[in-house]
């Protein structure tokens, strides 16, 4: 299981990470608080608060993905 924390802040990024998700082939959970979504569900995405640090975790290996997580990784100082 693996997991990093992103922040998405803007539409643009909460859609780009929609269709990075969709081109995995194993399942994909964004975590804020209590609340758990498949990352693959836009209207899902959507539904969180994109001002927030987001908690992604998934299990499987998908070089493009990560490096999409990469950019949108969540620095220290946002919190």
């Amino acid at each position: 299981m693996k997991q990093r924390k992103i922040m998405l802040k803007t539409v643009e990024d909460a859609k780009n990470f929609v269709a990075a998700s969709m081109k995995c082939d194993f399942d994909v959970d964004v975590y804020y608080n209590s609340v758990v979504i498949d990352a693959k569900s836009i209207l899902g995405v959507m539904s969180l608060d994109l001002t927030k640090i987001l908690t992604v975790e998934y299990i499987g290996e998908n070089k493009e993905f990560e490096a999409f997580l990469d950019k949108m990784a969540a620095s220290a100082t946002a919190a």
